[in-house]
């Protein structure tokens, strides 16, 4: 899938592609005005010379016995021209022909005998010379050849000059747009980090009206959209946590009363006992789940982090469930005091043993690491795994077991792992589960910002 620019850089390009194309249009009106305005200097400059040498030559011919090559030699034409004559069907020079009389052009030697003045601009030996024909009678003909090699090097360096400038021009307009969708889009950026910290349930977060007088409305909007979602989700977080509440007393009750008949059993009929049993089962199932609401109900709340032992609570989150504590790894790069919220991180560690020995055949390791400044804590099982297309479904509230969309039946309240991925999310961070190498289920959890 094609990756589409984002809105800074796509403006920085347009802010250097215009500034780009604009140099360019000015670079290349301005070298030709140059180039135009040098040449007709240079050209006038080559005729005035010309017409004059020509008039000298024409007196030195305007003789009883004229002679050709004195003419010719009185001329003071310099490094930079050269002259011939064409008299009576002869061309004559100042020095011997080095290919001089070939490059004037037929056409203009036509024109110049015809008695009409004529400039012309050609390449001799890949140099550019400028030919200028002067008439001086029926039978003669004065032309006259200008380097252009140094006119050509000055266009050169000015091509180069104007080449530099739109470039830099170019650089200078990224650059301003690089600057000017900085400052431009800090308020989306304010606007952006203040929903990711609302994400994390930081609820108290706000937008100050006074930032920008264009985004006044996006503020004052935004802000009462926050307001409107703190109150709905204090709402239903009070909904929950009262049901909650008003469900523990009845259950206490319900569990007394089963507790009485589970130490009568021996007095009871086999039915009874069954009966008795099924109902202390459902009860003690139906007091975790309002325990799991409970804290469902709170895991929206901030996390308050701070020095945690992070190695210690492991071992201990195993010794309540008497399992071993060698189970647990602490990765030697990796130190063992965290900042996190306690209570969050005992329960994550809790609830992952606990699936790993519902659902997972029994936990096998946990592995506590670090990613930078991310710690990583990992638990694995050697149960059959988790289906890949049930890997994201597991960690939604409900969902037990290896099948994600199995609702019902086992011993679970279907909110373990949902509860995993709140306060993973909570410290900013996720729950995954993976494949373990050994075979069985990996569940992640990564906790950024906790390890220094």
């Amino acid at each position: 899938m094609r990756r589409r620019l984002g809105l800074r850089a796509r403006v920085t390009a347009a802010f250097a592609v215009g500034a780009l194309s604009l140099s360019a249009s000015m670079a290349l009106v301005s070298y030709e005005l140059t180039r135009r305005t040098l040449l007709d200097e240079r050209e006038r400059t080559v005729l005035r010379a010309a017409y004059y040498d020509a008039a000298v030559v024409r007196a030195g011919l305007a003789t009883d016995e004229p002679d050709v090559a004195e003419a010719l030699r009185a001329l003071d034409t310099g490094t930079s021209r050269r002259a011939v004559l064409y008299l009576n069907g002869e061309w004559y020079g100042r020095r011997a022909d080095t290919g001089t009389t070939p490059v004037i052009p037929v056409r203009l030697q036509d024109m110049v005998m015809a008695g009409e003045p004529a400039v012309q601009r050609v390449r001799v030996a890949d140099q550019p010379v400028m030919l200028v024909g002067v008439p001086l009678s029926d039978s003669a003909a004065f032309y006259e050849i200008v380097s252009l090699q140094e006119l050509d090097q000055t266009f050169q360096v000015l091509a180069l000059a104007l080449t530099a400038v739109a470039i830099v021009v170019a650089g200078s307009g990224a650059a301003l747009g690089w600057y000017a969708t900085r400052h431009g889009l800090r308020p989306l950026t304010a606007v952006a980090d203040a929903a990711e910290r609302i994400a994390a349930g930081d609820f108290t977060t706000r937008l100050a009206p006074d930032t920008d007088p264009d985004l006044t409305r996006l503020s004052t909007s935004f802000n009462r959209m926050v307001d409107e979602l703190a109150r709905r989700i204090d709402r239903d977080r009070r909904f929950a946590a009262d049901v909650s509440h008003e469900l523990r007393s009845p259950l206490q009750t319900l569990a007394a009363a089963a507790s009485v008949l589970s130490k009568r059993r021996d007095n009871q009929y086999e039915r009874t006992t069954t009966a008795a049993r099924l109902v202390a089962d459902e009860i003690a199932r139906f007091q975790q789940l309002v325990n799991d609401l409970l804290d469902l109900a709170r895991s929206d709340q901030p996390t308050h982090r701070e020095p945690v032992d992070v190695g210690a609570l492991a071992r201990q989150a195993c010794r309540d469930r008497d399992l071993p504590e060698s189970m647990v790894h602490l990765d030697p790069h990796t130190p063992a005091t965290w900042q996190v919220d306690r209570r969050r991180v005992a329960q994550v560690l809790t609830n992952l043993l606990d699936n790993a020995e519902r659902y997972g055949a029994g936990p096998v390791a946990v592995w506590l690491s670090r990613d930078g400044d991310t710690g990583v804590v990992e638990v694995d099982d050697e149960g059959p795994g988790v289906p890949v297309k049930d890997r994201k479904a597991i960690f939604d509230r409900f969902v037990r077991g290896r099948a994600a969309n199995f609702r019902g039946g086992g011993d679970g309240t279907g909110l373990g792992l949902a509860l995993v991925a709140q306060h993973a999310a909570a410290h900013g961070g996720d729950a995954s589960v993976s494949d373990r190498p050994e075979g069985g289920a990996r569940f992640r959890i990564t906790l950024p910002g906790s390890v220094g």
